[in-house]
């Protein structure tokens, strides 16, 4: 008895208990962790792991780690997708006598992990991969500023899922909602290690997406091409710009948030405590003062693809440059003043209200600019209708219903009406998936032929995108009806005699629907793979215009052979039609060395976590010291090598023949 006692203050709180018993949460469980036993046992069959870690674990090629946030993202869209399915499953049969097929607690579980998943994971993960991927592009960079940093963002980024997920396998998930506010995030209501768990990932997501703002931020003030200065830039990489700005001045907000969080749970404070002296709503403050520029973190790279996309297949510069780069700082700067519009209801007075109702509504004015100039450019453009455009058109439609929703809830008395309801569930899912989403699937469709050699097929393709669109109208129109007869968010049961039934279960058919557009895209993917013959070449829409296009198919490690040379916007489109050719020296180029040190110190940071989460001190110390000797280590590090310009024109001869 006393070797166990030793052993169990050893281990913090964790022990046998604090595995899963219910059959629902041992299925998702062992999920979990079939996925990467199977994905060991591939690698081992296969004899693939020298190649795994010299080519990917341990890159610090922003292209490779642009693949891999996605990949990251896409599996975690899974996830978020299944937790979509049973929320739906459960409003839809949770009436009267009918408890449905999950408890109060793993409902409201299900609902926390699935916010959370799906900003922090899934859209910022496909965010900053098609970032990684297209700036350094665009803006013709061989790399970004600071490789290592790069490459320690996207393992900060994958610990932060991993912990996540480590909830499904060993003690629980927070039911405190997606932004887990206090006091129901306080020790007193909330004593499981959930909350824990959803700070601790957050936290060392939120510190890597800082950090890659950061990096993106130095990336396109300082490695522009020689000639491209900020007004001829691609305008995805001033809607980068604008994001990145964004990240780098509200994340801290939202890890100091978390921290004062994390002190009240473990050290005893009371910061947001009423009872002990301190202020729940300064924790609602900080999390919307970083929580509504997120909102426009994520959509603002979403809107630089629609700029390209739009562009390229109306075969039309894009109107109104100037009017677009005026809107991204707009948005950057009102996005900064709006986010007491999330609490309307806290009794702040009629003039507090009234100014950030006037700016909410004000807000929607360089957007709506943003959305005519891209009809402008589509006006009496060659038009053609490729998956791409589709996602924008979609795009426009979703996004649009989702905006007058928002500008509707922007007046306070409607707002103490619609607070709380399925009304503002459905709003931010347009927002959110109509606007981000969308766009990101719009980009990695048409820049995926640039880093595969090949184009998806477009009849699977068409068939994902009709699915994605009616289901997400079948999944959340039925919403702002609910919500205008008084549904609530996170509403697990009600009353047969209210008649919100039928609603619920539309759009549970919605998901469904929705399920089955993922389907399609996966089929596209592997259909696309075994078809690999398409290319990119003759007069088509991927034969693109703008700057990036001007590299071999796909697009070589080092980038460029030669760095291009900008006088003026869409240099290369002008170029390739004026017939210009290249005649500038090849010249030696340095590039970063492969490195295990990023990984490491990703690995080091996520046994800190966990340990804190379980109150393993010993086990977090040995973490941090670990993280930290990494860190001082790869200062000292031979970070780059360099090759020769005779071997660069080799390299670039076998590219552009197809050889390599």
């Amino acid at each position: 008895m006393s070797l166990f006692n030793n052993l169990a203050g050893i281990l913090g709180k964790l022990s046998l208990k604090q595995f899963p018993h219910d059959p629902l949460t041992m299925f998702g469980a062992g999920l979990i962790v079939l996925v990467p036993i199977v994905i060991i046992a591939i690698l081992t069959v296969t004899k693939r792991w020298r190649w795994l870690y010299r080519e990917w674990l341990t890159t610090q090629d922003p292209k490779r780690i642009g693949i891999m946030y996605i990949i990251v993202a896409i599996a975690m869209g899974l996830r978020g997708l299944s937790d979509v399915l049973l929320i739906r499953t459960q409003q839809a049969i949770s009436v009267g006598s009918s408890q449905g097929i999950l408890s109060a607690s793993h409902f409201q579980q299900i609902v926390s992990a699935h916010g959370t998943i799906m900003i922090f994971f899934v859209a910022m993960g496909l965010m900053f991969g098609i970032i990684n991927l297209i700036v350094p592009l665009q803006i013709g960079a061989r790399d970004v500023a600071f490789p290592f940093l790069n490459a320690t963002s996207f393992w900060l980024f994958f610990s932060g899922m991993v912990l996540i997920n480590l909830s499904l396998v060993i003690g629980d998930f927070s039911a405190a909602g997606w932004l887990a506010y206090p006091p129901l995030s306080e020790l007193k209501y909330s004593p499981t290690v959930g909350v824990d768990y959803w700070i601790w990932s957050l936290e060392i997501a939120g510190v890597g997406s800082l950090l890659a703002g950061i990096n993106f931020l130095v990336t396109i003030l300082k490695m522009r091409v020689k000639g491209m200065s900020l007004m001829k830039m691609p305008m995805f990489c001033w809607s980068v710009l604008g994001s990145m700005f964004l990240v780098a001045f509200a994340f801290p907000i939202l890890t100091v948030a978390l921290t004062l969080l994390a002190f009240d749970r473990d050290l005893g404070t009371h910061f947001f405590t009423s009872g002990g002296g301190g202020n729940m709503m300064m924790y609602v403050n900080l999390i919307w003062a970083w929580g509504h520029p997120e909102v426009y973190i994520l959509v603002l790279p979403a809107f630089g693809v629609f700029s390209e996309v739009v562009s390229a297949f109306s075969r039309k510069k894009l109107f109104g440059y100037t009017s677009m780069v005026w809107a991204i700082w707009a948005i950057v700067f009102l996005s900064f003043i709006v986010w007491l519009h999330h609490f309307f209801t806290m009794g702040a007075g009629s003039n507090v209200n009234a100014f950030f109702g006037i700016m909410t509504m004000i807000i929607a004015v360089p957007t709506g600019v943003k959305l005519f100039n891209w009809l402008f450019t589509m006006y009496r453009g060659k038009l053609d209708l490729k998956t791409p455009l589709l996602w924008f058109i979609a795009f426009a439609v979703v996004f649009t219903i989702g905006g007058m929703a928002g500008v509707l809830m922007a007046v306070p008395p409607i707002d103490f009406q619609l607070h709380n309801s399925l009304f503002l569930v459905a709003h931010f899912h347009m927002m959110i998936v109509g606007g981000v989403v969308f766009g990101y699937f719009a980009g990695i469709t048409y820049w995926f032929p640039k880093f595969f050699g090949f184009k998806l097929n477009e009849r699977l393709g068409r068939y994902a995108f009709w699915c994605w669109l009616i289901g997400f109208l079948l999944a959340f129109i039925p919403l702002y009806i609910l919500g205008f007869m008084g549904a609530t968010r996170r509403l697990n049961h009600y009353s047969a005699s209210l008649g919100w039934q039928p609603l619920f279960v539309v759009a549970g058919i919605g998901a469904v629907v929705i399920a089955v557009g993922v389907g399609f895209q996966f089929l596209q993917l592997i259909f696309s793979i075994l078809q690999r013959h398409q290319n990119t070449s003759g007069d088509d829409p991927w034969d693109a215009r703008s700057l990036e296009w001007s590299l071999p198919t796909p697009v070589p490690f080092y980038n460029y052979a030669r760095l291009p040379a900008v006088t003026e916007r869409d240099a290369f489109w002008i170029a390739k039609r004026t017939h210009q050719i290249d005649t500038r020296e090849y010249e030696p180029i340095e590039l970063p060395r492969n490195t295990p040190l990023s990984m490491i110190i990703g690995v080091s940071i996520l046994i800190f976590a966990f340990a804190i989460v379980w109150h393993i001190w010993w086990l977090a110390a040995v973490g941090l010291l670990a993280a930290v000797v990494i860190i001082i280590r790869s200062m000292d590090e031979n970070t780059t090598y360099t090759i020769s310009a005779n071997e660069v024109m080799k390299l670039d001869k076998l590219y552009r023949e197809g050889e390599v």
